[in-house]
């Protein structure tokens, strides 16, 4: 079941696709899942249904997920597609044995199921994988692996240079760290008998194409890699945006494959960090496990939207409670966008149409400020600071509001009313097209009080403003907490 760290991901990958339409850019925006390894098999073996079955419904719950939090996404990859992914990954690893990366050895080590990945003693607990709790399986078996070694050095130049660009810094020190260690030629295949789920290596059916490099490949097998024009026209990828779990194997052994394959490498990577409950790492075990479903069903899809984007650091980790949940809602949402939209349309509907020749300088001049501190945060990823530099914006508007007191300019008939009213609803239509990466469902409901058609967003002037008064945005909440 996709839990709500997916959800921050897939969110924050629809904020930075959005964006970048918004600016102008063509855009071509992949999610999807990787079903194969012994993980979906014992999960399936609990549920008491075939992997392939339990595949097809947890791809079906993440699908659903995206379509619940208004994902933009262009396709949506499963790595159980036979037809799309598989030939894909055959294609790809006819050229790593080509090129001589790719050679058959036994093997002695410890595997982690959790990861589907083998870890060494160093990097046990008490002797238990310190993310899953669970001890790895003692595994002696006759693998191909794959030459991770031979590309070390190559590798660890692009990222120092940042030809491949790893995004926070941090990540990117913690990488080299890694890789100044030194690495070792990794496992690419498991045997069939023992891991029938997968796709069967070329030119030997009595092995497993290993999960990771299955499912790192749907980058481009969702493009029709090799022939395919989408392949042609959208890779290299300008960005992967992963969990700070599996860096090490997007920003080492991803390149290493793309390397091996004489292919591009994507051009940077942004590692987002965990949602944790209550200072705790969320876990079926603890039951602190919160449901994006249920969120979403309780307080709206822009409300956990925002608080995932603003609340959480976007490369950072980031704490969620009930509380901390609410409070953002009244504070931000509720008393602060809504009350400033419902002001300003409740007023402005007072008459038929508002329409002035200019806005004031000084509010364009806010306009102008609030415009270059979201580009700035936003080409740097601080998804939480661009939100903070609308929501100051938004501040100014309401200071506005009590400072002219368009009540008492109605009241008393004075043409300056329209002025005041023009500079608000303008501020308002900015503040959609601020939001429309963001919230876009809001940022529609925007539109739709100020009565602006967002087709006319360069030609406002000339079709004025015809706002109506509908509903608050966002009602406040009170501060009872759901069952837990």
């Amino acid at each position: 079941m996709p839990h709500i760290g997916f959800a921050l991901e897939l969110v924050q990958a629809d904020v930075l696709a959005r964006y970048r339409r918004l600016v102008g850019n063509d855009v071509y925006f992949l999610t999807g899942t990787d079903e194969h390894g012994a993980k979906i098999v014992k999960a399936a073996e609990a549920a008491g249904l075939k992997p392939q079955i339990f595949a097809s419904q947890n791809a079906k719950k993440y699908q659903e997920l995206g379509e619940k939090l208004n994902i933009s996404n262009d396709a949506f990859i499963r790595t159980s597609d036979q037809k799309k992914h598989w030939p894909s990954v055959k294609n790809f690893w006819l050229k790593l044995v080509k090129n001589g990366d790719i050679y058959k050895k036994n093997y002695q080590g410890l595997y982690c199921v959790g990861h589907e990945a083998f870890i060494t003693k160093k990097d046990l607990v008490n002797g238990k994988c310190p993310d899953h709790n669970v001890s790895p399986e003692a595994v002696r078996e006759e693998n191909y692996f794959f030459r991770l070694t031979r590309y070390a050095k190559k590798i660890e130049s692009k990222i120092k240079k940042d030809e491949l660009k790893i995004i926070p810094t941090g990540r990117k020190n913690e990488i080299l760290k890694f890789i100044k260690q030194g690495l070792e030629d990794i496992s690419f295949s498991r045997p069939r008998k023992d891991l029938s789920w997968g796709i069967p290596v070329p030119d030997d059916k009595t092995q497993t194409v290993y999960v990771w490099a299955d499912a790192l490949v749907n980058y481009i097998s969702a493009l029709g890699f090799p022939k395919n024009k989408l392949f042609k026209k959208y890779w290299p990828a300008d960005i992967h945006l992963i969990g700070k779990d599996i860096s090490r194997f997007h920003a080492v052994i991803w390149p290493a494959m793309l390397l091996s394959a004489r292919l591009a490498l994507p051009k940077s990577i942004f590692v987002h960090g965990h949602i944790l409950a209550d200072g705790k790492k969320m876990s079926k075990t603890l039951s602190n496990v919160i449901d994006p479903f249920d969120v979403i069903e309780r307080y709206g899809v822009d409300a956990l939207r925002y608080w995932l984007l603003r609340d959480i650091p976007t490369a950072g980790d980031g704490d969620f409670t009930y509380e901390k949940f609410i409070e953002r809602y009244n504070g931000d949402l509720a008393k602060g966008l809504g009350n400033l939209v419902a002001r300003v349309s409740r007023l402005a509907s007072s008459k038929n149409k508002i329409q002035a020749e200019k806005i004031d300088p000084a509010f364009n001049k806010e306009i102008k400020t609030v415009w270059r501190q979201y580009k700035k945060e936003m080409e740097n990823f601080n998804f939480h600071k661009t939100l903070g530099s609308i929501w100051r914006f938004i501040g100014f508007c309401d200071r506005y509001i009590d400072k002219n007191k368009p009540w008492e300019l109605l009241k008393s008939k004075n043409s300056r009313f329209d002025q005041v009213m023009l500079n608000l609803l303008y501020g308002l239509s900015e503040i959609g097209w601020l939001l429309m990466p963001f919230l876009p469902e809001t940022a529609e409901k925007i539109f739709l009080q100020i009565g602006l058609n967002p087709a006319h967003k360069k030609s406002w002037l000339k079709f004025g403003f015809k706002p109506k008064y509908i509903k608050p945005l966002f009602p406040h909440l009170d501060h009872r907490l759901p069952a837990q």
